[in-house]
């Protein structure tokens, strides 16, 4: 498992973060530390870049940690320049800038994955391995991923690279399914709506991508928060599942996603360190998952049966 730090450093504007902030980033850490997850997960425009201030801060009170966590982040998207609301940007210069602005908001001299947050329509490869190769040289970056990329998005960037892509950060959850959904209902008319780009998960494992799962906790619409009629099926059969086997919702939530032969790895979003704690069960749960309990929390989730 990761864990995603997205709901560290405060609030989402440039409004300063505060040492409250700081000793929730510091607890929701060593949370995800007590239950095994050494692998943290940024972006530059977290909280305005604030979860890579705080998370630096929680770094600079415990100078062992660094050597004990994995950190990633990513960049690529844009919010509130140039007058546009959105945009992405995955030029060499932008990509050198903002690694280097992430670097000193973390307060380390290199994070061990870079990834690319969005596709940008108007990226070179070439480009990009051009960054990349000079980050690599000056030794900030140990690794290239993607983030939100199909299958003929990374087979053309990997064409340009030295090195393999490492992995592809994807929304993937018991409630977000068309990754799932995209292969079985091939030639199927219920397949015509779903908007996940076929084969990105095939061409993953087939090319040892490792797949991340973000929002693989569904905002907690299976263990406890506000949920809509539609999900109740599957909400009531994932916490009488937790209830049999000794476990949490999340636990079961995880699992499911886990149990998928790619070998997703969730990103767990949650700043709560009791709902952090709370997943401790979710590789275990998966190993003992069978394949009838994976249908069976699919189709409650589907609404119906599977065609």
């Amino acid at each position: 498992m990761i864990y995603g730090c997205m709901g560290l450093g405060g609030t989402w504007d440039d409004a300063p973060y505060t040492g409250a902030d700081v000793d929730l980033a510091e607890r929701a850490v060593h949370a995800a530390l007590e239950i095994g997850v050494s692998w943290f997960d940024h972006a530059d425009i977290y909280r305005a870049g604030k979860a890579e201030q705080v998370f630096g801060e929680v770094l600079r009170r415990d100078p062992g940690l660094r050597e004990r966590v994995l950190i990633q982040t990513k960049c690529g998207i844009r919010l509130g320049e140039s007058g546009l609301q959105t945009y992405y940007d995955l030029s060499k210069p932008a990509i050198l800038e903002r690694v280097d602005a992430s670097l000193r908001r973390l307060g380390v001299e290199r994070v061990d994955v870079l990834l690319l947050h969005r596709p940008d329509p108007l990226l070179e490869p070439a480009e990009v391995a051009d960054a990349y190769g000079e980050l690599r040289a000056a030794g900030k970056v140990g690794a290239l991923g993607v983030s939100n990329m199909s299958a003929a998005q990374m087979s053309l960037l990997q064409r340009h690279l030295d090195e393999p892509i490492v992995a592809n950060q994807l929304e993937m959850s018991l409630h977000r399914r068309d990754w799932v959904e995209s292969a079985v209902l091939v030639n199927h008319p219920e397949g015509s709506g779903l908007s996940f780009t076929e084969g990105t998960v095939e061409y993953c494992r087939a090319n040892d991508v490792r797949i991340q799962a973000w929002g693989s906790l569904a905002q907690g619409i299976y263990s406890g928060a506000p949920r809509a009629a539609a999900d109740e099926a599957a909400y009531d059969l994932v916490n009488a599942m937790a209830a049999e086997k000794g476990t949490t919702a999340e636990a079961i939530v995880l699992a499911w996603l886990m149990r998928h032969p790619a070998r997703i790895e969730p990103v767990i979003g949650t700043a709560n360190p009791d709902r952090i704690r709370a997943c401790a069960d979710a590789e275990a749960q998966a190993a003992a998952m069978t394949g009838v309990e994976w249908y069976r929390l699919w189709t409650a989730a589907r609404g119906h049966a599977v065609p």
